[in-house]
């Protein structure tokens, strides 16, 4: 078997991704937004920073998010760019050869962390993204600048940043050595900014992916096409949109995408935390083929970068 350096992707692992399968041509969640008005990046941030904000997230089928989304209110306004209202993310997420950052998070440790790049793939930008969270429970977001050719490596500069970062917040900087990347998450987001001034998420064609082979292939990949992720963010009481989910019979399922994710493709760890979730949805994920991450169909300008500035956040 063939070795890599730590902190390194396989050569498959750098190029190959989930695909989701097609899906039927249907009324979408995004579909029933068209009626809503626009709202740029620099109007969302804005009019809802929300700097400090509680997030509650629902998994839920594709029919039932399409069905609460064409009853929202007119006054909300979807992020639109370029013209475009959906938007590609990749994310990578690093973590030590045990999974320490999965079982920090699976454990429910108070001090943990969870080190990821994030692509936003219509714009071409990259960040090295740190999310630590401090022993009072306080979650802060730091990143900067990454190249996105390196988006599955920590470059030198990279481990340094990240180094740095972990004994600023009290973890031992010498696991950034064993970091290493185990997980990809790729979906479609779109960005609703609600009339009381919360902001809603909702994401959809669900993928993730497993690059802990170091002979060079993907493990396995999953996808759930059939269900979206939506998530309120709002500055504490629950949102309107929450109060129609828990009236459609939905509560916050604490779903991860890393956390999820990996302990769909690792069934021998640990997964108390997501039980529920993984005999559910995740129960009948659909096996996905990988090939080659295509290029944006119609990338937006490159003068509008479609992310948020650092944030320390309360969890």
């Amino acid at each position: 078997m063939t070795s890599v350096p730590p902190g390194a992707a396989p050569a498959a692992f750098t190029t190959a991704v989930a695909s989701a399968a097609p899906v039927a041509e249907e009324l979408t969640p995004l579909d029933c937004l068209a009626r809503l008005a626009p709202i740029s990046l620099d109007e969302l941030v804005s009019e809802a920073e929300l700097l400090t904000r509680v997030d509650r997230k629902y998994l839920i089928p594709v029919a039932t998010a399409t069905a609460l989304l064409e009853r929202i209110d007119s006054r909300a306004r979807v992020l639109e760019i370029d013209g475009r209202r959906d938007f590609s993310y990749d994310s990578v997420y690093f973590d030590t050869p045990d999974h320490l950052s999965f079982r920090l998070t699976a454990q429910r440790r108070r001090r943990r962390f969870k080190l990821r790049t994030r692509s936003y793939l219509d714009t071409g930008s990259t960040f090295l993204e740190l999310k630590t969270k401090s022993g009072r429970g306080t979650t802060v977001k730091e990143r900067v600048a990454y190249a996105p050719t390196d988006r599955a490596t920590l470059t030198a500069a990279g481990r340094r940043y990240v180094a740095a970062q972990f004994a600023h917040h009290g973890h031992d900087a010498a696991l950034v050595a064993t970091l290493r990347p185990t997980l990809v998450s790729q979906y479609q987001r779109t960005t609703l900014l609600m009339p009381e001034g919360s902001r809603a998420t909702i994401d959809t064609r669900l993928r993730w992916s497993d690059g802990t082979d170091l002979g060079g292939a993907v493990a396995c990949g999953i996808g759930l096409p059939d269900h979206v992720i939506l998530e309120s963010k709002s500055a504490g009481r629950a949102s309107e949109l929450d109060r129609a989910l828990w009236r459609a019979g939905y509560r916050p399922s604490g779903i991860s995408k890393f956390g999820t994710g990996t302990a769909a493709l690792h069934p021998e760890l640990p997964s108390n935390k997501w039980a529920r979730t993984l005999a559910g949805p995740f129960a009948t994920a659909t096996p996905l083929s990988m090939s080659r991450l295509p290029a944006p169909p119609h990338p937006v300008s490159s003068t509008q970068q479609f992310h948020l500035p650092a944030q320390r956040i309360a969890s």
